[in-house]
This record gives structure tokens, C-alpha cells and sequence, in this order.
């Protein structure tokens, strides 16, 4: 087969962190296929079709993807931050894995880009300079009780925790079962980030503890980050740093 597929991150916002490679595959491309905000960062020009679909229709999006790269179409699925962090590289996986024989052999590439986690981090420090885990706190892809869970057993482990997703219009409370979880777990003192749209015009950072944290202060554009033990504030020219130490 004559086509291609590219599942391409755009980095946490800002086009000057997008990678030379995703954009040497953005511009070789003749089909985009994203979710709708991804999509309109791409610039329009004559022999690309934008194809822009809702939040939740990941798996629709993959395989329309898989289809126009099957027709010969050089085509690139657009996620934020990097396309392999709960993002559309495992959804078109999955899609091949259940798609056509035919499928398989295409040529697909994964084009890595810098997730809001380490945006966000940088922003601040570098609060995850120590073990750390990731965890995606929308319920929409798995039970309530499997987040509490990983919540406290990482708690336990005492790494650092990035959060994605943390609080939704539709699903508000699940942050606040978040927060009152962390802090059984860790206690109040427990430094916490919160890091809304980074990179971007209406960047935000704000560092405080588990026990002065409201739900509030997070919505979905934003990543939260919690510290371990050994985290703690230094300070710079005119700001204080976050960060975890490497040594134990």
C-alpha cells in the first residue's frame, strides 16, 4: 500500500514546541484527522482535508484514519501533548488490531511531542525529577473504583503524580474524591501543582498543599501534580522552584 499514517503529538499548546518531524509530517500530509481543537491549530492550504470529530469518538476516528491511508492517503492523527500519553497512538492500535488484515500492512509511524506532564513540570521546576506514575482521572474509560485504587497504592509507593483530566463540567465530583483520597494518603503538607493551559496565552501555575487544594482550582485543561515525600520548594532569582531530589 502507497499510503501512509502518522499519529502525530502537537505538544502541550504552543506551535514552538511542536517537533521538526511532526510538522515535516503535518506538511506532506493530504488528510488531518483529530479532535475538533487539534485539527484547528492546523492551517488550512490547498490538497488537505481537515477531518475534525467530537471527544468521544476516538475509535470512529482511528479507523476513519486507517481507511484514507488504506486508499493511499498520507494521513496524520493530531493528539496534544504526545499522541502515546492517553491519547489516539493506542486507540488506532486498537482499531487495527480489530480492522482488516489489510490494515497491518500499512506504514504507520508514532511522532512523539511533549506532553502537558512535562510541560508543566518544567514550567515549575522540576517536581518530577524522582519516580513518578501518570494517571488519567476521567471516568469515561474505566470505573471510579480502579482510579481510588491506583490513587492510593501510588500514594503508598510514594511517587510523584502527574493527573490528566482531572475535572470535568459534566463529572465535577470526581476531583473532589481525588483530593479527599490524597490527603488520608499523604497528609495536608503534601506539595500540589496546578498547571492550567501551559504554554499558552492563558497559562497559569499555582503551587499550594493537599490541604489548602480545592477542586476548583482544576478543570480539564488543566495538569495536576503531586509531590512525594521528598519534594519540596528552593528558591530562585525572584520565584521559588518545585522539585523532587533524585536521590532517595
Amino acid at each position: 500500500m502507497s499510503g501512509r499514517l502518522a499519529i502525530a503529538g502537537l505538544g502541550p499548546g504552543c506551535d514552538e514546541l511542536v517537533t521538526a518531524e511532526v510538522r515535516a509530517a503535518l506538511e506532506q500530509a493530504t488528510d488531518i484527522v483529530g479532535y475538533i481543537p487539534y485539527v484547528a491549530r492546523i492551517a488550512p492550504r490547498e490538497g488537505l482535508a481537515l477531518h475534525a470529530s467530537d471527544n468521544r469518538v476516538e475509535l470512529e476516528r482511528a479507523k476513519l484514519a486507517l481507511e484514507l491511508a488504506a486508499k493511499g492517503r498520507q494521513v496524520v492523527v493530531v493528539s496534544s501533548g504526545d499522541p502515546g500519553v492517553f491519547a489516539m497512538a493506542a486507540a488506532v492500535f486498537e482499531a487495527l488490531e480489530a480492522g482488516p488484515e489489510a490494515w497491518r500492512a500499512l506504514d504507520i509511524t508514532v511522532l512523539p511531542g511533549i506532553t502537558a506532564m512535562l510541560a508543566a513540570a518544567a514550567r515549575a521546576g522540576a517536581p518530577l525529577g524522582h519516580d513518578f506514575c501518570a494517571i488519567n482521572l476521567s471516568d469515561n474509560l474505566k470505573p471510579w473504583t480502579l482510579i481510588e485504587k491506583r490513587l492510593r497504592l501510588a500514594a503508598e509507593a510514594d511517587f510523584a503524580m502527574a493527573f490528566y483530566n482531572p475535572r470535568s463540567l459534566a463529572r465535577p465530583e470526581g476531583f473532589a474524591r481525588a483530593l479527599e483520597v490524597l490527603r488520608e494518603a499523604c497528609g495536608p503538607a503534601r506539595p500540589i501543582l496546578f498547571a492550567r493551559a501551559v504554554s499558552t496565552a492563558e497559562e497559569a501555575l499555582r503551587v499550594t498543599t493537599l490541604g489548602a487544594a480545592r477542586p476548583e482550582m482544576a478543570d480539564m485543561r488543566t495538569v495536576v501534580i503531586v509531590g512525594s515525600t521528598l519534594t519540596r520548594m528552593v528558591a530562585g532569582a525572584g520565584r521559588e522552584w518545585l522539585y523532587t531530589p533524585r536521590s532517595a
